[in-house]
């Protein structure tokens, strides 16, 4: 283990795995359900990050920022479509981006605890995770609805330290986006950013993580 760290807290999509095809495909049904136009794949991957209501708000806004007079009942009846949409097809497109199935192993096999902490409804951690054949991975999962608040706010990633009695000194957040970096840095957690995610189209080094990676193995290959 690396500088007496032996807690992993993850980020999910974009870090271990590319769902952009299926988020896409269920926002897409959502915008058609409601008489609007779809969006390529590429436009919705720099909207995700930051949880279900804010893809969908800026789905209807059609850029990221939302629009401010998006009226809130349309924003609810939409999210609940897409929510129907994407529990029928959570991992059909879904796959692990090159390197992590070996890599979380490694990891594993190495001393070290893995946990999940993702802005992705907590109900769609399992399914997954099962697809992937992760159920042994994780210690503990949180998704962006499990407590109050969720990345960047640092709550999530407390509350795991808190959970396994490990100081955050001890502690690596991983991610690809810039939640996933301002969480760790306000919970006092060492930061590894990786490149190949979404972040709005940013580079993840713009956000000044403890280090970044272009792989998730060049990470595996740091930690180990």
């Amino acid at each position: 283990m690396r500088d007496g760290k032996n807690l992993l807290i993850f980020d999910l999509d974009g870090t271990l795995i590319d769902s952009v095809p299926d988020l896409a495909a269920a926002v897409n049904a959502t915008l058609v359900d409601i008489g609007r136009a779809p969006f390529d794949e590429d436009t919705v991957r720099h909207w995700v990050g930051n949880g279900a209501t804010m893809l969908v708000a800026r789905a209807l806004s059609g850029a990221l920022t939302v629009d401010d007079n998006l009226p809130e009942a349309t924003l609810q009846d939409a999210l609940a479509r897409f929510f129907a949409h994407y529990r029928a097809h959570t991992c059909v497109r879904t796959q692990a981006y090159a390197g992590v199935n070996e890599g979380l192993q490694m990891l594993k096999n190495a001393g070290y605890t893995l946990t999940m902490v993702t802005n992705k409804p907590f109900e769609f951690i399992a399914p997954i995770v099962q697809a992937m054949g992760w159920q042994d991975r994780f210690a503990i999962s949180l998704g962006g609805d499990s407590l109050p608040t969720k990345k960047p706010d640092p709550a999530p990633l407390r509350h795991v330290c808190q959970q396994l009695n490990v100081a955050p000194q001890h502690a690596y957040m991983i991610g690809d986006s810039k939640n996933d970096i301002l969480a760790g840095k306000n919970a006092g957690i060492d930061t590894l950013g990786l490149s190949y995610g979404y972040n709005y189209g940013q580079d993840i080094r713009e956000q000044q993580p403890t280090a970044a990676f272009d792989s998730f193995t060049e990470m595996v290959a740091f930690l180990t």
